[in-house]
């Protein structure tokens, strides 16, 4: 993909600005104590921790957000409506909990448990426990909590948690440079790609890539009604918010900009965008008058403060049946199988 016009550091960084070639040496040590890592794992030096119960690790060889919490949801909501008791593991970004792990309810605090969470455990329907050691996590999910799949909301690169299923979630960046750490975006090089069982792509064509991939599938996000951030129970149709003036929007999430042009697709004139750092810590003057857009990450950061007049935009995650079957294939080689003839209509959420 080709690098999009863009005047920020950030992306001059991600998409590999002359300038990052000052950093190689940095880069070539990261290298390198990367792979002693990976090393130590794979011959038994480093311990790895096996779950009682399958395990689904979501994440990406790239920093930063591209739609792993969609993801996570879909399979979550696919998997609870077989009858499966599906628990989330996350790090918790952000995270300042006393005790971990720590289960987190829709009601915590998200500058305690983080905010991607915080709003795994409102929208979905099953355990959601945050942990920095997923190993203690993941025991935690199955002994204390009896859960019969675990569903890691990022992880790829802990490899003290053993796994039975690897999916990478790629956007429109892509690779970005494809320069490794800190030159540019990826944590393991491109060569990952042929080694998990799944790429999912967060964007509106499949891309190609010069080396071999695992399979690849599209997701498609679809938008429900604008939400009050204050208020759930209140919605917006969009025909609504188009009427709005002024209307702004407000983005703490991987690409901002994703956001703002999902908007804009959605025929809403904008009369200012605020992009924000992954994660950021929302407080009221990050909020100006007027309609103000957000996201549901940035939602349950700022209820607590939001104006009557924010409204975030909930997305679910659509993805092919084609993807759930080999989830189900391997998942089935990992010794969980259910009755597919109780599924609830779900090809995606």
């Amino acid at each position: 993909m080709s690098q999009p016009q863009s005047k920020t550091l950030h992306d001059n960084w991600y998409f590999g600005h002359g300038l990052v070639w000052l950093l190689a040496p940095f880069a070539l040590l990261f290298y390198f104590v990367s792979a002693i890592r990976r090393l130590l794992f794979k011959v038994g030096v480093k311990k790895v921790f096996k779950a009682e119960v399958p395990v689904i690790v979501v994440g990406n060889i790239s920093v930063g957000g591209n739609g792993k919490t969609p993801v996570v949801l879909a399979l979550a909501d696919y998997y609870q409506s077989h009858g499966i008791k599906v628990g989330i593991l996350s790090r918790g970004y952000g995270a300042k909990s006393a005790v971990y792990p720590r289960r987190v309810n829709g009601d915590d605090n998200a500058a305690e448990v983080g905010d991607e969470p915080r709003l795994l455990a409102i929208r979905s329907q099953c355990d959601v426990v945050i942990d920095p050691n997923r190993a203690r996590g993941a025991a935690y999910l199955t002994e204390e909590l009896q859960c019969e799949l675990i569903i890691c909301d990022d992880g790829l690169q802990h490899y003290a948690l053993h796994r039975d299923i690897e999916l990478v979630v790629m956007d429109d960046r892509k690779v970005g440079s494809g320069y490794l750490l800190p030159m540019g975006p990826l944590r393991e090089g491109q060569w990952r790609l042929s080694t998990v069982d799944a790429l999912i792509h967060n964007s509106r064509s499949m891309p190609t890539f010069d080396h071999a991939v695992a399979p690849q599938f599209l997701m498609t996000l679809v938008p429900g009604d604008f939400t009050s951030v204050s208020n759930r129970v209140k919605t917006c149709t969009v025909e609504e918010i188009r009427k709005q003036v002024p209307c702004s929007a407000i983005a703490g999430i991987g690409s901002p900009q994703r956001f703002f042009n999902q908007l804009r697709d959605m025929q809403i004139t904008l009369s200012h965008t605020q992009p924000l750092a992954d994660h950021h810590a929302m407080t009221p003057s990050d909020i100006p008058q007027g309609t103000v857009l957000m996201t549901e990450k940035d939602a349950v950061k700022a209820a607590s403060f939001a104006h009557e007049a924010c409204w975030f935009l909930p997305v679910s995650a659509h993805l092919a049946p084609d993807f759930f079957n080999l989830i189900d294939v391997t998942l089935a080689k990992a010794g969980l199988t259910f009755n597919k003839t109780d599924r609830n209509n779900n090809n995606g959420i």
